[in-house]
């Protein structure tokens, strides 16, 4: 029997369509009165079956436009009566605040910011409880993503809002501790988006910021940390698989979102400089070098998906989107265990690129056929 392996379906996957340049009805299935217990109930039926018998799956979702009081009850039964779990809940602050939420210079904008931080923890910890899963250490991750947290003016002003920011969070960590402290909370970077610059734009901006929550409030590091989004690593060139050896030496992968720009894969275009696109998981030779490392340092929490369908994707070829990311994610982790590490570091050592190179690509053929063997 393989190793368990835990992957995550985002519901914000699951839309009628994106509307703006593109359609906005092109899956009118997932529109109207297909909520998320819906949403549970067809990865139940349409995903999970299409999936090796190793991957347990969960769910993740915003509070409060996902989520809510309304619904939580009729969430969490879905989630149990499918044998599947609550693996992430975020703030969806982004759609309430738009000058900079809880880091904002407006104290109304801020004092409401921080309300919904504290009633997100909330219903993780009430409503929802019964539907985390039964191992603790793969409790679910509360994911602080930063798209509030955002300027488009250059003052004086941006120091106090990063103050702000952390004030914030250290609030809502102490929070959280007093409710049980089982949460992995972890920081989202993003180099823009919803505004031109961001607070916490990288990875290193992430680790920095825990450290410094650490000694100027007493905020302890454990289970705080990265969420690591391969995307918006990729959006602005940066390399994510030093952003992977960060995150791992700092013990602070709490999470991981499993996508891609698709620059990096020679077929789907997108990369620095593009906007968020969020393909799935692709097969490339830094994932699979992305996969060893994180079974070196013994990962064994949440993988997420956050992707979006394309565009002019119909309800079916979503749905596919879907588990091929999945499996193309499982098939860069089997290559990496086949990799001959021992072979690889030795012609390293010997400065024998050319040949790390040849075991590199080797690793990626294998992965396509062990993707097209679970595809099948």
């Amino acid at each position: 029997m393989a190793e368990k392996s835990l992957h995550s379906i985002c519901r914000w996957t699951f839309n009628p369509g994106k509307g703006g340049f593109v359609p906005g009805d092109m899956r009118p299935e997932w529109g109207g009165k297909f909520g998320t217990p819906e949403m549970i109930e067809l990865v139940a039926k349409k995903i999970k079956p299409r999936l090796p018998k190793n991957v347990e799956l969960g769910i993740e979702m915003h509070y409060d436009a996902e989520v809510d009081d309304n619904n939580a009850a009729a969430v969490a039964d879905a989630l149990i009566g499918n044998k599947l779990y609550l693996a992430m809940i975020t703030p969806g602050a982004h759609t309430h605040f738009a000058y900079g939420g809880i880091a904002s210079l407006d104290p109304n904008e801020r004092k409401a910011a921080e309300e919904l931080g504290t009633k997100t923890v909330d219903i993780a910890y009430g409503t929802l409880k019964k539907a985390w899963h039964p191992d603790i250490d793969k409790a679910p991750a509360f994911v602080i993503w930063n798209g509030s947290f955002g300027y488009d003016i250059a003052t004086i002003g941006i120091k106090q809002m990063y103050q702000n920011l952390k004030e914030s969070v250290a609030g809502l960590c102490k929070y959280e501790q007093k409710k049980g402290g089982k949460l992995h909370i972890g920081f989202e970077p993003k180099p823009n988006e919803g505004h031109p610059a961001m607070l916490i734009p990288t990875v290193a901006s992430a680790l920095l910021f825990w450290m410094r929550i650490e000694d100027e409030f007493g905020v302890p590091r454990k289970n705080k940390g990265v969420n690591k989004e391969f995307g918006h690593s990729e959006m602005i060139g940066l390399d994510h698989v030093y952003d992977t050896v960060e995150e791992l030496d700092n013990n602070m992968m709490v999470h991981m979102h499993l996508n891609s720009q698709g620059y990096n894969d020679g077929i789907i275009l997108g990369g620095p400089g593009k906007y968020d696109i969020d393909h799935g998981a692709r097969i490339n030779g830094m994932n699979v070098a992305i996969a060893g490392l994180i079974q070196q340092a013994g990962y064994a929490r949440w993988k997420g998906h956050d992707m979006q369908t394309r565009a002019y994707d119909n309800a079916e070829q979503g749905i596919d989107r879907v588990v091929r990311s999945v499996l193309s994610w499982e098939a860069c982790e089997k290559a990496a265990k086949k990799l001959n590490t021992k072979s690889l570091m030795s012609a390293l050592a010997k400065r024998q690129t050319a040949k790390a190179e040849d075991m590199m690509r080797a690793a990626v053929v294998a992965a396509q056929n062990y993707f097209d063997e679970m595809y099948k």
